[in-house]
């Protein structure tokens, strides 16, 4: 099972994952307060990120952006600045470097909080996981499926997810184009496989699976590539279509073993196979037989849906 990264097994969209507080006076719900406070003016991706964190917005007073850096202002009358790294190298400002560095080795986005001109905290975001990808990713392994992930994004990033979720193998970095190439590298491997994506980038891939399936959130072009379309945007629907395929299979061959063994005595039986003995099936009996058959495979197929 391949499945795409972004909208996929993550959010597609910027999340807080650590806060690392430098001001042992501080809690973190406090300086995601400041944080988000002051970057509830802003329209930036990582700005909303930090404010769906917080659990409390105070209007920032004298709002202004610092070109290419951050943002400054007053939240509770304290001055407040959420900096990019740049702007505490420029300005020469104490940090963590070593805790800071294992953010980006991670291949997280990180900015700096500053309250009344001193580093309190660091803040890392990257493109949030589903709270379902890793039982998905568990289940799936359950039986036995490897699970590996495609993203264009750089290794650090991919390593993170991947080892996030618990993957058997990802590819990073690679192109758009290059999506499908790499879905039949893996089948060249003697794999049978199946691709989850949601973007026009990934209508090629899934088309070259041997099932495509469309996330419910996705492009129209994946859904018209896709075999299976999932109505909600949940790798744990990934695991549920497998065990639905295997349950309908079963069932099937129930069906067919039950059709073909009814069969094989009724037909004799109704030729005349037993009339030295003295028994006799009736035309109008050997159709309600007949349709005895139609019923009990009817109601076996119907037991399906009691199936969790």
């Amino acid at each position: 099972m391949i499945f795409d990264k972004t909208g996929t097994l993550t959010q597609g969209k910027f999340g807080v994952t650590d806060v690392l507080i430098f001001d042992n006076q501080l809690e973190k719900e406090e300086l995601l307060e400041y944080a988000a406070s002051l970057e509830s003016h802003s329209e930036h991706p990582i700005a909303k990120g930090i404010v769906a964190a917080a659990k409390k917005i105070i209007p920032p007073e004298g709002f202004q952006a610092i070109p290419g850096s951050g943002a400054q202002g007053k939240v509770n009358g304290k001055s407040v600045k959420v900096v990019s790294p740049r702007y505490i190298k420029e300005n020469n400002l104490p940090v963590d470097d070593n805790a800071v560095a294992k953010f980006h080795e991670q291949g997280k986005t990180v900015v700096f909080v500053l309250l009344e001109g001193k580093t309190a905290a660091a803040i890392a975001l990257a493109d949030l996981i589903r709270p379902e990808a890793k039982n998905a990713i568990a289940g799936l392994q359950a039986t036995g499926i490897k699970c590996m992930m495609l993203t264009g994004d750089n290794r650090l990033v991919a390593k993170w997810v991947s080892d996030e979720i618990g993957l058997d193998e990802y590819f990073a970095e690679v192109l758009p184009q290059q999506k499908a190439q790499k879905v039949k590298e893996v089948q060249s491997r003697g794999y049978v496989v199946a691709m989850t994506g949601d973007g026009i980038n990934d209508a090629p891939a899934l088309a070259q699976a041997d099932v495509g399936i469309a996330v419910g959130a996705g492009t129209d072009v994946a859904i018209e590539s896709a075999d299976i379309i999932l109505v909600r945007s949940n790798p744990d629907d990934v695991l549920g279509i497998i065990e639905l395929a295997k349950a309908t299979y079963r069932k099937l061959v129930q069906n067919l073993a039950w059709a073909t063994g009814y069969n094989a005595l009724a037909i004799p039986l109704a030729a005349g196979v037993l009339y030295n003995t003295g028994i006799i099936v009736s035309p109008a009996i050997g159709a309600v037989l007949m349709s005895l058959s139609t019923v009990i495979v009817a109601i076996n197929a119907r037991l399906l849906k009691l199936k969790k």
